[in-house]
């Protein structure tokens, strides 16, 4: 039976939405700059939104049409050992697109409800992710190896993502059912750091075309930093918080250049969201603070921010277009465990 026409569909798994929350992460660092470099900032970051707005609209389309396409290749995502905690980038992009549309006053009601279905879908996928680690396993069987073969960065949306939510739901007025969420991906912070660390110990490293997703582990410290600024509490507690995503920043950063040397791929886009919100934490702690030093790396963390943001596009583009990108993944190679 020959192929349908449309093959590309096939491959538009949920971590495409990543890219929305890269380009939601840095309009929302780009809004929290205009104190700083004035309109032009906020026109940019009304820009990014826009964008990301368009893709969220683009892909959620997309991924309807695959739903009823391929049916298959959605089933094999949600069974996938990486890309089923992709899924949860749909919810985050949802909270982060109500978050931004909350700050710049725009479709209030609209960015409300929003709010609600990436608040609920967040829950959602952080109960169905976990019923993974509950799920029957029989010892040294294939399914009880696959339980650490998911483990990585990338699950740190599906279960720490629930600390999105106080970033608007505050000022839509629900700060009990926030500091809910906040609770969940609080807690869970230091169980998924701890269980990366033993896998990367204990089980070998993740493979290779996954490297760039490491970056995933700033945000968590990022934006719990941005929840207690939230909530008021001490600045000195977010200052605390914003030394944990600075070593973090600073650790993953010296495998930097090995991440990155290997073909461009969608992981790449794992890099965006947790540097924007660690920019967003620097430039509202330099205010809470008053620290002028503070803010100066705020502007030169936007500024290096927004080259990689750049070159992503451009190489995204660029795979769209030499059919890169909306295709099969390559297998993943044996990797020594020493590397």
């Amino acid at each position: 039976m020959p192929q349908a026409t449309s093959t590309p569909l096939k491959y538009l798994h949920p971590g495409w939405f990543s890219i929305v929350m890269g380009l939601a992460g840095w309009a929302l660092a780009w809004h929290a700059a205009d104190g700083v470099l004035g309109e032009w900032a906020t026109a940019v970051a009304l820009t990014l939104g826009a964008v990301a707005a368009g893709v969220f609209i683009t892909l959620l389309l997309g991924s309807v049409a695959r739903w009823q396409r391929y049916p298959q290749a959605v089933a094999e995502d949600l069974h996938h050992p990486v890309r089923y905690a992709f899924v949860a980038a749909i919810p985050v992009s949802a909270l982060l697109l109500a978050t931004w549309l909350q700050a710049m006053g725009l479709a209030v009601p609209l960015a409300h409800a929003l709010w609600w279905v990436g608040s609920l879908g967040q829950l959602g996928v952080t109960v169905w992710a976990l019923g993974r680690w509950l799920a029957p396993t029989v010892a040294h069987a294939p399914d009880a190896q696959s339980l650490w073969n998911s483990v990585t960065p990338v699950l740190y949306i599906p279960v720490v993502g629930n600390v999105f939510a106080p970033l608007a739901g505050i000022g839509f007025g629900h700060p009990v059912w926030s500091a809910v969420h906040m609770g969940i991906g609080a807690f869970f912070w230091p169980v998924v750091f701890t269980l990366l660390v033993a896998r990367r110990l204990a089980h070998g490293p993740i493979p290779p075309r996954l490297h760039p997703t490491w970056f995933i582990s700033l945000a968590p410290a990022a934006v719990v930093g941005l929840c207690t600024l939230r909530y008021q509490l001490p600045p000195l507690l977010t200052a605390a918080i914003w030394g944990v995503g600075l070593f973090i920043l600073l650790w993953v950063a010296t495998q930097a250049k090995r991440f990155f040397s290997q073909p461009f791929g969608l992981p790449f886009w794992a890099v965006t969201f947790p540097l924007a919100a660690f920019t967003v934490l620097s430039f509202r702690l330099s205010h809470a603070l008053a620290l002028p030093a503070l803010q100066i790396t705020a502007l030169l963390l936007l500024a290096l921010g927004s080259v990689v943001m750049a070159a992503l596009l451009l190489a995204t583009v660029k795979g769209l277009r030499q059919g890169t990108l909306l295709a099969p993944e390559p297998a993943a190679p044996l990797v020594p465990a020493s590397s």
